[in-house]
């Protein structure tokens, strides 16, 4: 575990330096944020008053140093919109994606796990078929237009919801449904073969034979090994909503961290842009290592196998 633990943080340092590398120069490409906030017509004065400022009027290289150099100790700069330290602006807004990513999840888990469990424990139901259809279509629709779509229906022409911020709870529905419809069908999908699988298994027979059945024969010997592969997907899904989410929180007007992050680019803040990428690149990071931890102590298996590779000469 230890092993595990220093490989993955000399990955995380790598990764980084690549990303925080990458990105320092993707933005230097997209405009002069300079002349963005004197304004179009300023005298070049002012401009010049500007970049050097925030230290624009170095060479390229130094800039660069200076970022890198920072950055080791976590510091971005201030945000050129309205002088607050970016790193701040990101961790204030890190908490409204947190909990909205938490909420579509939840609604997720038990959505997918209902559904696929029926799927997969009734082959020969009757409307099989058709929730599969439903399932494999849904897959396919992307989360804006399931957002633009409830927001048509239940705020504007039903009047039931409210369709922008984050004001009071009913306003956190239409986001987390919006992200969850999206999440729902693959870990459907994935729960239902788990517990397809688990029902042919010896054990499933065993248990039936001893006078298990139903709900019963689910909950206590099929679904606890069924949902091992969902821990994955789950994990990847909830990296997804702190990363990709970004159309969900702009259409919703969602304080979060997407919406700051499109913003700032937008108006090419520099050190917001890099903050929060630096943030979501640790987040999704540390998501993965968890999931990868937890698989290790959860599945005997995957210890057994690198126990084996371990053991070869």
């Amino acid at each position: 575990m230890r092993r595990v633990l220093l490989v993955r943080l000399a990955e995380l340092v790598t990764l980084l330096i690549l990303i925080s590398t990458v990105l320092f120069f993707l933005l230097r490409l997209g405009g002069d944020p300079a002349t963005m906030l004197a304004g179009e017509n300023a005298d070049p004065e002012v401009v010049a008053q500007i970049r050097a400022h925030y230290g624009l009027d170095s060479p390229l290289p130094v800039q660069y140093l200076t970022f890198i150099g920072n950055v080791l100790v976590l510091n971005f700069g201030d945000s050129l919109s309205n002088g607050r330290p970016a790193i701040g602006l990101v961790f204030e807004r890190l908490g409204p994606t947190l909990s909205l990513a938490g909420a579509a999840i939840a609604i997720d888990l038990v959505a997918a796990t209902t559904v696929g469990t029926w799927l997969g424990a009734r082959p020969r139901a009757a409307g099989r078929r058709a929730v599969n259809a439903v399932v494999f279509i849904a897959q396919g629709i992307p989360a804006y237009i399931t957002g633009l779509v409830l927001i048509e229906v239940f705020a504007v022409r039903l009047r039931l919801l409210p369709s922008i911020g984050a004001d009071g709870p009913t306003s956190w529905i239409l986001p987390a449904l919006t992200l969850a419809a999206f999440l729902a069908p693959q870990l459907t999908r994935v729960v239902a073969a788990g517990v397809g699988e688990a029902m042919r298994e010896d054990y499933v027979r065993t248990a039936r034979a001893n006078g298990a059945g139903g709900l019963a024969l689910l909950i206590r010997h099929v679904l606890p090994n069924a949902l091992l592969g969902t821990v994955a997907v789950i994990g990847t899904q909830f990296a997804y909503l702190i990363s990709g989410a970004l159309l969900t929180e702009v259409i919703f007007g969602w304080p979060g961290l997407g919406r700051l992050l499109v913003d700032s680019v937008t108006r090419l803040d520099f050190p917001v842009v890099q903050a929060s990428v630096f943030v979501v690149a640790v987040g999704v990071f540390g998501v993965n290592t968890v999931l990868d931890l937890a698989f290790r102590l959860i599945d005997p298996r995957v210890r057994a196998t690198e126990a084996g590779r371990a053991a070869r000469p």
